[in-house]
């Protein structure tokens, strides 16, 4: 069977298959049997069609969001196919398949597909691992989400097709289609997503370690000077039953309040909620500012540790200010399919929204949304105001960096691959030296008593002590370490110390109080179980220790004295804000400034307010709009009910809104009347006439144009016979003198005294056939007398109305 248009059905039916576009373009029909024939697959019939791919095309291409070389496993990217202007596509489909596949079986099939706009790309009926348009028609682009396969997929060939008009264009090779090969593991085999059954034995223990990447000088766009920070971190080291936050998924209460105030305490109270699916409860401090050189103030960090059932670790932290922006890893898991603990973790960390309000700058006013959006990451192309926007579509530069390390790991231990050498040296602890081998080059302090175990529990821990280096007398010869570690157990281990109570870990050291040379640093834990016979915990909860940044400290440092106690909170209720101060003790030696921070600002949060700053009565009812037709506009109030002592009321008490009544009636405008021309007679009865044009035409029901001509009678003489011919072609020579006469008068004068003006062309085609246009005609200067001035001889416009009936 042929088509109309010649080409074979099966070749048409290609078509179809192809993009729902071509089948737009032709009409056929096709007999029974052909259509029965759907053994070889769908999707299969994609793929061989693309031989007759059109060579060399460069109209069109395929472009991953940050032209990646390799894909994260489980990661997911914007996919866009451009076409270069002045080029356009009505079809198109999108294909992600396996290396080497042939694309006729599900598993040929690689990552998944995202549809971002449903009014504009849909999967194909008959073919669902490929998508294509909704519509056919002109478009110049498209975009959907790719997420990529999991670990071990090798690698993937994103293809697209297009159908431009009656021709479509393959691409096996070039612009048309994108390769992309798996990112290797840089530390330990981390699967991609949580295993079903962890099958590690033991349990390990793990320092996350947090690098704040957000600066001015790597994203200077809007970059927030003032009050820029990074959230206290929150998270846990918990089991799958659990979900802390993850991609798709709704922010909870405490996540919301993390995402938007940077607070973590109804987040620790959401994760303590969750009792065994629990292991570790992950803390460091906020960050003010939010970047610092590591030579002024350590990256945070914290330790917890997983078992079998308790092998993921989430955490979330803020950037401040922003509406509801964070970073954070979801769910990361420890547990290898070798049955061991992963190693190392490095993470690059770009921001996510939460989808709890609509904002889209750093200090963008709150704008909370009622019906949460799905937790997603940040794109390039979000909004033009965005500070991370790009038009090229970019990959955003990551702002934070995250390390997980293994330091310790304590039970039998069960994993199929053997310990490499790193294994090994990360599960020995610093043994403590019998005898004392400093040199006598080197003169050191006393050492500080030992602190407290770093175990809250009845697992092993560290503690650790630490003198001064005051002199090295020899360069050449070394100095050994001026801290010293020991392992020890937790407290109320033994059966003796039953009275005492169980503490959490210590939470990281703060940022040392000095920039230069010696000042402290503090740290602080939390009660977790209270001792079983009532008494009261008497373990210290914070520690402060002498620190050291910069020792050889430069003409340029100054000397400042520790921070003063924190101010109350401004606010009584709710959010508000604390600072503290310090004083600069000895300015700099070469007379600069002292460059130290004096002045520290941070967010507190009070109980809940339960006053009302203000009671409104319920809105009035609209009043009536301001006109009678057209556009006007309609007002309604509100009273202030509470007393004036309760709070300033910020609320706003009248709201102005636009109304529209049916359009006013316009009456017809007409010009004036001309003079009652001449008798048309010499002699005997004639009449003469005067004419008026219409300026405007009623609209809207106004009034009708009145008549545009009028004529009266007139009757000059009585005619005699024999001289009416003579005495009429006499008159009619007159009049025609006269005429000749008013018009040389209108040239040379025509109100431009000392122009001589040529007469006034026709008027224009008016510029619309309906709904009121204008036509325009022009006077231009013939001739300038010596005595004219140029600002009253000049040419001449006139404007006026047409067409002004409704359309």
């Amino acid at each position: 069977m042929m088509t109309p248009t010649g080409l074979p059905s099966r070749l048409m039916l290609l078509l179809c298959f192809i993009s729902t576009a071509a089948c737009n373009i032709f009409a056929f029909t096709e007999e029974p049997s052909e259509r029965a024939g759907k053994a070889d697959g769908y999707c299969s019939r994609i793929l061989r069609a693309q031989s007759n791919r059109k060579e060399g095309n460069s109209e069109f291409r395929l472009r991953v969001e940050g032209d990646p070389e390799s894909y994260q496993p489980g990661s997911t990217y914007r996919v866009t196919v451009i076409a270069s202007i002045p080029s356009y596509f009505r079809g198109f489909t999108l294909i992600a398949l396996r290396e080497g596949a042939e694309g006729d079986r599900d598993e040929d099939y690689a990552g998944n597909f995202q549809i971002i706009d449903e009014e504009e790309t849909q999967f194909m009926t008959n073919c669902p691992p490929a998508v294509t348009e909704s519509t056919p028609r002109r478009r110049t682009s498209i975009q959907v989400f790719w997420t990529a396969p999991p670990s071990g997929s090798g690698c993937v060939a994103i293809k697209a097709s297009i159908v431009q008009k009656r021709i479509i264009y393959f691409q096996d090779e070039g612009l048309l289609t994108k390769r992309m090969c798996e990112k290797e593991s840089l530390y330990g085999d981390v699967t991609d997503k949580p295993l079903n059954n962890c099958c590690a034995c033991g349990t390990a223990k793990y320092r996350v370690t947090f690098y704040g990447n957000w600066s001015e000088k790597i994203h200077p766009k809007d970059y927030p000077r003032r009050a820029n920070h990074w959230s206290a971190i929150i998270g846990a080291s918990h089991s799958e039953n659990y979900v802390v936050w993850e991609y798709g998924g709704f922010s909870s209460d405490g996540v919301k309040q993390v995402a938007e105030l940077g607070s973590p305490v109804k987040m620790e109270e959401e994760i303590r909620q969750k009792g065994d699916d629990v292991l570790t409860v992950i803390k460091m401090k906020a960050q003010w500012p939010a970047w610092q050189p590591h030579s002024v103030r350590s990256a945070p960090s914290a330790e917890f540790s997983v078992d079998r059932s308790r092998h993921l670790m989430s955490f979330l932290t803020m950037l401040g200010p922003s509406p509801d922006w964070n970073v954070g890893m979801s769910a990361e898991d420890l547990c290898t399919k070798e049955c061991g603990w992963v190693q190392k973790v490095v993470q690059d960390l770009i921001p996510w929204d939460a989808g709890t309000d609509g904002g889209v700058t750093y200090e963008s006013p709150n704008k909370p949304i009622e019906h949460h959006d799905k937790i997603r990451p940040l794109t390039s192309l979000d909004h033009p105001q965005s500070p991370f926007y790009d038009p090229e579509g970019g990959a955003i530069t990551p702002v934070a960096r995250v390390m997980v390390e293994r330091i310790a790991r304590k039970g039998e231990q069960c994993n199929v691959v053997p310990d490499n050498v790193d294994d090994i040296v990360a599960d020995i602890a610093q043994e403590e030296k019998e005898e004392d081998d400093t040199p006598e080059t080197c003169i050191y302090s006393n050492w500080s008593p030992w602190s407290a175990c770093s175990s809250a529990t009845c697992e092993k821990g560290k503690r650790m002590r630490q003198r001064m280096l005051k002199a090295q007398l020899d360069l050449s010869v070394p100095c050994p370490h001026t801290q010293d570690f020991e392992p020890c157990m937790g407290p109320g281990c033994s059966d003796e110390d039953a009275s005492t109570c169980m503490l959490s870990e210590w939470i990281t050291w703060s940022p040392c109080s000095l920039s230069c040379g010696m000042g402290t640093r503090s740290r602080e834990r939390y009660v977790k179980q209270f001792p079983d016979d009532g008494s009261v915990c008497t373990l210290p909860t914070d520690e402060t220790e002498n620190c050291v940044v910069n020792e050889e400290c430069s003409p340029s440092s100054c000397l400042v004295t520790e921070w003063g106690e924190w101010d109350i909170c401004s606010a009584t209720c709710g959010l508000g804000m604390k600072r503290r101060e310090r004083m600069v003790k000895m300015p700099p030696a070469d007379g600069s400034i002292c460059g130290a921070e004096v002045l520290e600002v941070e967010k507190c949060m009070m109980p809940e307010c339960h006053t009302i700053p203000c009671m409104l009565t319920p809105w009035s009812d609209w009043s009536d709009c301001s006109v009678t037709c057209g556009k006007g506009s309609r007002t309604r109030q509100r009273m202030l009910k509470s007393p004036v002592e309760l709070g300033e009321c910020t609320e706003e008490l009248e709201q102005v809104e636009k109304c529209m009544l049916p359009e006013c009636p316009i009456d017809c405008v007409m010009s004036e009347w001309t003079e009652w021309s001449e008798c048309n007679k010499s002699c005997g009865k004639g009449h003469t006439i005067r004419t008026r044009i219409v300026k405007l035409e009623s609209q809207f029901g106004g009034d009708t144009c009145p008549e545009t001509i009028q004529r009266k009678k007139c009757k000059i003489r009585k005619c005699n016979r024999g001289q009416a011919n003579s005495d009429e072609k006499k008159r009619r020579k007159e009049q025609r003198e006269k005429r000749r006469s008013k018009q040389s008068r209108a040239e040379v004068t025509s109100e431009h005294p000392g122009c001589k003006m040529r007469p006034w062309s026709s008027w224009t085609d008016c510029t619309k056939l309906c709904g009121g246009g204008i036509q325009e005609r022009l006077m231009t200067v013939k001739q300038r007398f010596k005595t004219a001035q140029l600002s009253s001889c000049k040419d001449r416009k006139e404007i006026r109305a047409c067409n002004v009936q409704p359309c």
